[in-house]
């Protein structure tokens, strides 16, 4: 981006799918970007709203299987391993900030590739390095969801027992792709669980509790539900802890001070709230010697385009907020 005046100049890679349609629906209305092109092999040469229908009358763009480099920063809308395959094989100049929505650079062990560095891009964990980065590894939906519940305890040495999860996401956390487990006739009127105890996600939540709590080496015990619905992520946590309900709210409202996204409450809290736009909302409850804590957020928005988007608005300079105040389904 180039004065003060100039927008910033996006390029979406993987634009068909879910995250792509999402990321397309928050920056055609952000007020400092100009979407410069959207890539999609599958649906080159096709007008935008023909594959996302909602979008008809709010963008003429088509996609393109061209990648134009005259670009600011690069959202990586594509599937795990297909962020590092492209990087491979395209030479993206390191002028161009790229933010990957895949898994492929979350970890620290993998957070490089040639001459690229990827920060680990949860802002309410990695704000300040975030906002010096050249490239984001954008979080995974059950990840930001579950790490935003647990990220207070961390920091402040409290994470001193085994955590018990159990989290439900929409049909959208499983990708566009048909699959048997996202077909409207398996997935409707039914639930499951999936990778109990195995989850992909444990990897990068743990690596963020021991960044905040190195002696953290408590097991986590997660188990995943597929739910009969389209959007959102519900996350039940609990584990022994010493704190009051009181103290206990205290320190996660002191954590998420400066977090425009990330609400604490004690009143029970509901999906709709938060599907549809970039907030997580915590509920803290004090069972016996249990702390129990509510996670929600929106896996396509706040567990993914919208955090990509935060993460853009940091990068850049920007009021984090910027084209992220969304309004929720609410009814």
């Amino acid at each position: 981006m180039t004065g003060s005046t100039s927008k910033i100049r996006a390029g979406i890679i993987g634009g068909a799918g879910y995250t792509g349609g999402e990321m397309l629906r928050i920056l055609v209305n952000h007020p400092n970007v100009e979407i410069a092109f959207v890539n999609s092999k599958s649906s080159a040469g096709s007008y935008v709203y023909e594959v996302h229908t909602d979008l008809f009358g709010d963008t003429e763009l088509k996609f393109t299987g061209d990648l134009p480099l005259d670009v600011d920063v690069l959202f990586l809308c594509v599937g795990h391993g297909d962020a590092k395959k492209f990087l491979g094989e395209n030479s993206i100049p390191d002028s161009i900030k790229i933010i990957d929505l895949s898994q492929d650079f979350r970890l620290n062990a993998n957070a490089k590739l040639g001459s690229k560095s990827f920060v680990y891009g949860l802002p309410e964990l990695n704000k300040e390095a975030i906002k010096s980065a050249q490239n984001i590894a954008n979080p995974g939906c059950f990840a930001t969801c579950l790490q935003l519940g647990l990220l207070p305890l961390a920091a402040n040495g409290k994470l001193n027992s085994e955590v018990h999860i159990t989290a439900t996401t929409g049909s959208t956390g499983a990708g566009q792709s048909p699959s048997p487990t996202t077909h409207f006739t398996w997935r409707n009127d039914n639930l499951s669980i999936y990778k109990a105890f195995e989850h992909q996600h444990l990897g990068e939540i743990g690596q963020s509790l021991n960044q905040l709590q190195p002696d953290h080496g408590q097991t986590l015990n997660f188990i995943p539900y597929r739910g009969d619905y389209t959007r959102g992520i519900i996350a039940s946590i609990y584990l022994d802890n010493d704190l009051s309900l009181d103290e206990a709210f205290k320190l996660y409202e002191d954590f998420y001070a400066d977090a425009p996204f990330t609400h604490v409450t004690k009143r029970n809290i509901d999906l709709k709230q938060v599907v549809n736009t970039n907030k997580c909302f915590i509920q803290i409850a004090k069972h016996g010697s249990k702390l129990l804590i509510t996670s929600i957020i929106d896996n396509l928005t706040k567990g993914a385009s919208g955090q990509a988007v935060q993460n853009m608005n940091l990068l850049f300079g920007l009021n984090e907020t910027a084209g992220l105040r969304l309004k929720a389904t609410g009814f």
